[in-house]
Formats: C-alpha cells, sequence, structure tokens
C-alpha cells in the first residue's frame, strides 16, 4: 500500500471529481444534505416528539451527529461498490486491490469537512463553545474512518460475487441510522442494553462529536473500548478476508 499511495491519492482526487462533475449544486450537495436532515429532525423531534438533547438546541444536537454519520454512509457506499465500479482497472491492470476501498474511503473527506465548516458556522451562531476534548475529535474521526473501512472490506469483497449485497446496503444503512443516536441521545438507552449499543461503533463515533463540540453532553464512556475493539476485530478480519478473496476478483468481476 505503502509503495502505491500515489495511485491512492489519484484514485481519490478522480472520485472527487467524479462525483461533482456536470452538478448545479456542485460541492453544495455536501451541505445541502446533512442541512436537510437537520431541518426534518428540528421538526420532528424537537418539534413533535420533544427528545432529550442534554440542554443542548436541537439543529446542533442532530447536526453533530449528522455530519460523522454522513461521511460514513457515504464512505461505505462508495467502499461497498468501488471493486465492481473500477472493473476495468481490477481485469486489466495489477495493483493491490485493497488500494480501491482505501481511496473511496479517504475520498469522503473533502464531503465531511465542507459539512464540518456547515457545522462550525452553526456553532457561532447559536454561541456553542466546544468542550477541551475538541483536540481528541480527530481520534473520533479515525475511528469512523476505520469503521467504514472495515465494514467496506467485507461488503466490497462479497460485492464482487453478490450484487445484493449493493441493493440491501441503503436498506442496511437506514436500519443502522434508527440504533444509532442521530436523532436521539444514547442516555435513553436502558443501562443494562448500553454493552449491546457499544457493539455499534458509530454510536461512540457520535457521542465522541457532541462531547467534544457541545457544552453539557456526556463522555462515550468505557463502552467505547467495546466499539474501539469490535472496529479492530472487524477490520483485521475484513483484510484477511479481502486478500483471500482478492485473487478471484479479476474473474469474478
Amino acid at each position: 500500500m505503502w509503495q502505491h499511495s500515489e495511485i491512492v491519492y489519484i484514485l481519490a482526487l478522480r472520485d472527487i471529481k467524479v462525483r461533482y462533475k456536470q452538478s448545479l449544486a456542485g460541492i453544495g450537495w455536501a451541505i445541502i444534505q446533512p442541512l436537510l436532515t437537520m431541518v426534518v429532525f428540528t421538526a420532528v423531534f424537537a418539534g413533535v416528539v420533544r427528545v432529550p438533547t442534554e440542554g443542548s438546541p436541537y439543529p446542533l444536537f442532530s447536526l453533530t451527529a449528522l455530519v460523522p454519520w454522513s461521511y460514513f454512509v457515504h464512505a461505505i457506499t462508495k467502499t461497498t461498490t468501488c471493486l465492481v465500479a473500477d472493473r476495468d482497472l481490477v481485469t486489466r491492470v495489477y495493483f493491490p486491490r485493497l488500494v480501491l476501498p482505501v481511496s473511496a474511503v479517504l475520498g469522503g473527506l473533502v464531503d465531511f469537512f465542507i459539512a464540518f465548516a456547515l457545522l462550525v458556522i452553526l456553532l457561532v451562531m447559536y454561541g456553542a463553545t466546544p468542550t477541551a476534548a475538541v483536540i481528541l475529535l480527530p481520534l473520533f474521526l479515525l475511528l469512523a474512518m476505520l469503521t467504514a473501512l472495515a465494514l467496506g472490506l467485507w461488503l466490497s469483497a462479497l460485492n464482487v460475487q453478490y450484487r445484493d449485497v449493493n441493493n440491501a446496503l441503503p436498506f442496511f444503512t437506514q436500519l443502522l441510522m434508527f440504533i444509532s443516536p442521530v436523532a436521539y441521545p444514547a442516555s435513553v438507552i436502558p443501562e443494562k442494553w448500553q454493552l449491546v449499543y457499544a457493539l455499534n461503533p458509530m454510536a461512540t463515533v457520535i457521542n465522541g462529536f457532541r462531547w467534544a463540540l457541545l457544552e453539557g453532553q456526556p463522555a462515550p464512556g468505557l463502552y467505547s473500548l467495546v466499539s474501539i475493539a469490535v472496529v479492530l476485530i472487524a477490520l483485521v478480519g475484513g483484510l484477511y478476508f479481502f486478500r483471500w478473496q482478492e485473487n478471484r476478483f479479476a474473474d469474478v468481476v
């Protein structure tokens, strides 16, 4: 991978250009999607359901979750389909196939930072001050990246042989959103289920973002160690599975 790091950069840049080519809104889509979702969530969960937010304005409460969540969904979608989308490269050119999922994960960072800029503007508008834990924000972003890569390694290898994976992915990500604290706080989950809830690494990522950026939000706690362990196990297993299937990609894709 290190010897082919230039290919990672080239493919990531290509994905960024293709994403916004012949698009009227351009990079604005990176802002429009989380912004509109925030508006809908605010209308429903703040205006109707009135979920607790630990004292934070609901637009900030939801957007601090939607920014990392949107990145995760984009990264895992691109990673899952990267081998099939680049079948010409896979079948005609030799290079470590791991380059493709890694470049897909890195390419999504552009959208993340654009959406994060919107979040910073909203923080200033509400007069919110990030906590000292903001220095740990890159670690929570890294956890989101590794989570997307770990799942993407498994799903991309499976998607080469079973295209049902790609068809089921939107349903999977939608279901995962409901079991992640995107629209509600993790504190509503009963204590006896917190350990099971921590098996979802994105719960720790979202809790970490809120803890770092909003005052009064609880820290992720020791259960975050469970999320980290899950990601590491899934990542190591995904790397082995991806390498095991790699020789078959050119024949099957």
